[in-house]
């Protein structure tokens, strides 16, 4: 490989030197939102145990790593309306099928809610999980953390999952990890939803639908913008 020279200002007319450094400003940009923002609201876990919230990141994070391995291979491992939209928008998938896997990814939330209420003691219940906006927090400020966040982890999904030059081999523990940090950010400050179905089970069952089009426009808007972006500046080219 020639080594380039001092300025080696010939670059500047590439476009992989603007893709390039696009990328280093979507991961920057992520990196100090998630990181920074992880230094503020964790000031805000006072009114959450903290043990509490590492459990629920982990579990998540654990459980969308565990079923992204388990049906990758069936159905694309979306378990999430707005990753099903995001492929819709990019062709990866037909709008009619991806009706069906939204479909079947709400019922499937909602079921899971119902059974929790069957068999969780009603003491215990509290919201069932519903995700909430954190005190102070507007519902501008929620949309805003939604969409930065969802952008995150479709991006995530289309550079180790979808697109064949990453490394698919660990698209699920990427994701997984995504998703507990994701998590560790927001559950003081959303509920850390990023996903529509997730939010959507236990709204139904508990009867909580406070600010829930936060938790539909926030994910899908972060999850289409990471799609259509990924896929127009980064995607292999396709016939």
């Amino acid at each position: 490989m020639k080594q380039p020279g001092v300025l080696a200002t010939e670059d500047l007319g590439e476009a992989t030197t603007w893709k390039a450094a696009l990328a280093e400003f979507i991961a920057t940009l992520l990196f100090v939102f998630i990181g920074a923002g992880a230094v503020v609201s964790s000031g805000m876990w006072a009114a959450t145990d903290g043990g509490r919230l590492v459990a629920i990141a982990i579990a998540h994070g654990l459980a969308i790593a565990v079923m992204a391995a388990a049906t990758g291979h069936l159905s694309g491992g979306h378990i999430n309306p707005a990753v099903t939209i995001a492929m819709v928008l990019t062709r990866r998938i037909g709008a009619a099928k991806g009706v069906v896997y939204i479909l079947a990814q709400l019922l499937g939330a909602a079921i899971a809610a119902y059974l929790l209420k069957a068999v969780i003691p009603s003491g215990d219940q509290g919201a069932l999980g519903a995700h909430a906006l954190g005190a102070g927090v507007t519902t501008t400020g929620g949309l805003i953390v939604e969409v930065v966040l969802t952008f995150t982890l479709v991006f995530v999904i289309f550079t180790t999952a979808v697109d064949k030059r990453g490394p698919s081999a660990i698209a699920p523990l990427a994701i997984g990890f995504t998703v507990l940090i994701i998590h560790l950010i927001a559950v003081p400050l959303t509920g850390a939803s990023v996903n529509p179905a997730r939010s959507f089970g236990p709204a139904l069952a508990a009867g909580q639908w406070a600010n829930h089009w936060v938790y539909w426009a926030g994910p899908i808007l972060g999850g289409s913008l990471a799609g259509i972006v990924y896929t127009t500046m980064f995607g292999e080219k396709r016939a």
